[in-house]
């Protein structure tokens, strides 16, 4: 726990670990919280007795820039249909500017819905990543790597050539880290796969890769190579520990426990897998079971049913796992809050006030099933010793000018496709 106080937050509720803890709360710079005695420097007292501080959310798998195919006209399209027809297309016109636009959008409404980390996927990396920089955000911002569809480089070997200088470059305590993102074992071929993985294992970097997302793909895999996509990205050695694994849906168990052996992180995208209909979602008892570390992730919100809501996303991971498994003791509130918070050194905090935190009950024990079942409005957001959100306005960017910036790139965007 730090000396150095950023915030009092007086007569308030905060939740660690499924636990409350009721009276005077002081936030610390380095992420940790304690019981305030009245008397310390804080650099700011604010009255909590309606607010609810928690953890903030942490999104595990996105693509922020695709805020600019955000609910257009392909909705209802089939996934194949979708890639075709809306976002290749599109796509083929990405250039930094763009991705400055789309990410800046995306950073606003992570900041209003409580999120401070998004694990992002898309072209012109360190453009993404000086966006939430400014922000005041973190980020683990994947540079795509792929032998197809690659609109920001000639090749896969040129991306994992820039990536590499920029892996190089960055310091272990910078906000914003990198990752290598290869796109999947449809578009990328085995030697681009293996090249990203020893890039990995030379500057310790986190391996990101959507996997066994659709049956097609993992059909196609298993007709082309003769085994399943965890398989086969294991029979390559792939795999390094921390490698985040979208989806991950149409896996058997021996995978999973592959998948642990090699201690990677599978995320949980269920409103993307039930919009663009992949035909299941992740099981999640079977992951439980064998010890896999599992995250949630929004998707990008072109393709996902809640934009980059996270809270909304842990409502609907608990739901759907409920009626794919017909138990309703899985994922109660604390536990889904705990899966949408895991790894969070950050505090958002939520308003009491809110018609959906209420009722609290008679013993005042309702607040995390309201929030996640029901949702409440963001107050604050605290990322380190900085407030980026406070009394339910952004600090750090300028929502009306993002706003009219998306409007005016989306015209030149679909222009000719919408």
């Amino acid at each position: 726990m730090s000396d150095d106080a950023c915030a009092r937050y007086t007569n308030t509720v905060l939740y660690e670990n499924g636990v409350k803890h009721i009276g005077d709360i002081l936030l610390h710079e380095d992420g940790s919280w304690s019981k305030s005695i009245g008397n310390e420097d804080v650099k700011i007292e604010i009255d909590g007795s309606k607010r609810l501080i928690t953890r903030s959310l942490q999104n595990w798998h996105t693509h922020l820039a695709m805020q600019l195919n955000a609910r257009d006209f392909s909705d209802g399209y089939s996934l194949d249909r979708w890639l075709n027809e809306a976002i290749f297309p599109t796509e083929s016109k990405l250039n930094p500017e763009f991705v400055r636009v789309g990410s800046s959008a995306a950073a606003a409404e992570m900041i209003r819905t409580g999120s401070t980390f998004a694990a992002d996927m898309y072209f012109y990396p360190t453009v993404t990543g000086e966006v939430l920089n400014s922000a005041g955000l973190r980020g683990l911002v994947g540079g795509p790597v792929s032998d197809f569809a690659l609109p920001s480089h000639p090749d896969a070997k040129s991306a994992l050539d820039e990536l590499d200088g920029v892996l190089k470059s960055q310091k272990e305590d910078d906000k914003i880290q990198y990752a290598i993102a290869t796109h999947s074992v449809y578009l990328c071929k085995e030697d681009t796969l293996t090249m990203a993985s020893e890039l990995a294992e030379k500057r310790n970097a986190r391996l990101h890769i959507h996997v066994s997302e659709t049956r097609k793909e993992v059909a196609q895999c298993h007709e082309k190579t003769g085994y399943y996509p965890v398989e086969y990205l294991d029979s390559i050695d792939f795999f390094k520990p921390g490698t985040i694994c979208a989806h991950a849906s149409w896996v058997k168990k021996n995978e999973i426990r592959t998948l642990k052996n090699h201690n990677v992180t599978a995320v949980h995208c269920p409103s993307s897998n039930m919009k663009i209909a992949c035909g299941g979602t992740m099981s999640l008892p079977a992951y439980m079971e064998a010890g896999v570390d599992v995250r949630l992730g929004t998707d990008g919100a072109a393709s996902s049913g809640n934009g980059l809501d996270v809270m909304a996303e842990a409502r609907l991971a608990s739901l759907v796992q409920r009626h794919d498994h017909w138990d309703a003791t899985l994922l109660p509130a604390s536990e889904v809050f705990s899966m949408a918070t895991k790894g969070s050194k950050d505090w958002a905090v939520w308003d009491l006030d809110d018609i959906r935190m209420r009722p609290l009950g008679r013993s005042s024990n309702r607040h995390l099933a309201n929030l996640v079942f029901n949702g409440a409005n963001c107050l604050d957001l605290w990322v380190g010793d900085k407030a980026i959100r406070m009394h339910g306005e952004t600090l750090t960017l300028d929502e009306s000018k993002i706003i009219s910036d998306l409007d005016e790139a989306v015209n030149t965007y679909y222009d000719g496709i919408e």
